[in-house]
């Protein structure tokens, strides 16, 4: 009977002991962090992992999420500075850092961070006008970033993200809006459609600018090969009479004769040429030109005082006229 009662004993303490074991010792999770309060009292936290409390005086407080998570902000109805009434809706990304603050600085949490963020974006957007509002999102997500992350500081809470998913005009301001967007595309495009006639204009009148300082450059260029060619047709004339005069200053006869010659026939082709011309008798044989350039060739012999041999034994002729269409 005593054995049987010392059994008994050993049997009671060991459930005890197991019972205390199991009361003080404490599984955390991880990202989770659990505060620990003594009579009632918050004493300290106890981070993932294995961890020994005091069994039947400790216990375990609130059990704190320490990842991000995702607070959904409910549509409301806002009024612009500019007196219109738009539904936003949206999003808030927090995360726990102080496990204490956030379980005994505030009740409620997620409530408080709710209307706190729903409080601030009345607040930020309303003092905005309806175009700031729909074109400056990134700069509302920033400015309720701030106030919001400011106020929940002392919780213990990090607001790490605040956005904007939807901003929803009234229908009859999303009508006007369409045709004031297809007014302000309408008078882009005549803009653009101006700018390209005038570029295209002051492009045109560029070209003909270049193309008649071309012209001119290339009339001048003309004037000055003209010039030149002039130039050089009369000093090659002068030097020509200049040794046509040497020679009959020395008495050649050939070139009498070839000056001469030269000359009549020049005469005779400006006769043929003259636009008034309509008839024109000539000798048709070439000797008759042979014979006048011979009769020629004679009067600059007697002009010079020379006679060759054969003027001395032939007889003198007068020399050869050419014969008009009157006879003459």
């Amino acid at each position: 009977m005593d054995v049987l009662g010392f059994n008994a004993t050993i049997l009671v303490l060991v459930v005890l002991v197991v019972l205390v074991l199991a009361a003080g010792i404490k599984t955390v999770s991880q990202g989770f962090n659990y505060t620990i309060e003594r009579f009632g009292r918050y004493t300290r936290t106890l981070k993932p992992g294995l961890n020994l409390i005091v069994p039947f005086v400790d216990r375990i407080g609130a059990k704190m999420n320490m990842m991000e998570q995702v607070l959904d902000v409910p549509t409301q109805e806002i009024i612009t500075k500019d007196n219109a009434t738009v539904s936003v809706d949206g999003v808030t990304f927090y995360q726990v850092l102080d496990a204490a603050r956030a379980a005994y600085e505030v009740q409620g949490l997620e409530n408080a961070l709710l209307n706190l963020t729903m409080t601030n974006v009345r607040t930020v957007m309303g003092s905005m006008d309806l175009d700031q509002l729909l074109s400056h999102r990134d700069e509302i997500n920033d400015r309720l970033l701030r106030v919001v992350d400011s106020a929940a500081a002392s919780w213990g809470i990090k607001i790490t993200r605040i956005e904007i998913k939807d901003i929803v005009p009234p229908a009859d301001l999303i009508s006007s809006m369409g045709r004031q967007m297809k007014a302000e595309r309408e008078k882009r495009a005549q803009i653009l459609e101006a700018e390209g006639l005038r570029q295209s204009a002051i492009l045109r009148a560029e070209g003909e600018k270049q193309a008649q300082i071309l012209q001119a450059e290339g009339r001048r260029e003309a004037a000055f090969r003209d010039a030149e060619a002039r130039e050089r047709a009369a000093e090659a004339e002068a030097k020509a009479t200049e040794l046509v005069s040497r020679a009959i200053a020395a008495g050649d006869v050939q070139a009498i004769n070839y000056f001469v010659a030269q000359g009549y026939t020049k005469a005779i082709e400006a006769l043929a040429s003259a636009p008034n011309q309509k008839v024109l008798m000539m000798p048709v044989e070439a000797g008759a030109l042979l014979g006048s350039i011979g009769g020629i060739a004679e009067i600059a012999r007697e002009a010079f005082g020379g006679e060759t041999a054969a003027s001395r034994n032939q007889p003198r002729r007068s020399p050869s006229v050419p014969r008009t269409g009157d006879g003459t």
